[in-house]
């Protein structure tokens, strides 16, 4: 029988882990205008405007299960950003330090979904397991482009 409710718990804790790389990524544009790293910007700007449209997308699920998407972030994110901006201060404030807390939040970011979809399968309807499903392969991408650049940093 298919389910044909979803766990609001369940959203929110995708919507925070969204809220996370919205500002892991504000975080990182500031660090990257401290350190001359301007041209990072555009790529750190397309992924918060690829999380807002996330939470777009899963706002309506909650709303259908008669709840209120949250604006909070995991405790965890809260923790990751704030030693992004100590490592980048005290390894050298180089491109490829900042690049390199970007990919562990997008690491973060990719395990969250990938354990949903694999272990609350049960909670979720087929419509939202397929939004999920799309939204982690737009965040594959996403995460494969931070990996080259890093790469590239360091030539």
């Amino acid at each position: 029988m298919e389910n044909n409710i979803n766990n609001p718990e369940i959203i929110n804790d995708i919507i925070k882990i969204n809220n996370d790389r919205i500002e892991g990524y504000n975080k990182a544009i500031e660090l990257a205008h401290n350190h001359g790293l301007h041209e990072l910007e555009p790529d750190f700007r397309k992924y918060i405007d690829q999380s807002q449209s996330f939470i777009a997308d899963l706002t309506p699920y909650m709303e259908l299960e008669g709840k209120e998407p949250t604006d909070g972030t995991m405790l965890s994110g809260k923790l990751f950003r704030a030693w992004m901006g100590i490592k980048v201060n005290v390894t050298g404030n180089d491109k490829k330090s900042l690049l390199e807390s970007c990919e562990k939040g997008e690491d973060a970011f990719k395990a969250t979904y990938k354990k949903v979809l694999e272990e609350d399968t049960d909670e979720l309807t087929p419509n939202l397991k397929n939004v999920l499903a799309m939204q982690l392969n737009k965040q594959l991408e996403a995460h494969d482009n931070i990996k080259m650049l890093r790469d590239n940093a360091s030539l």
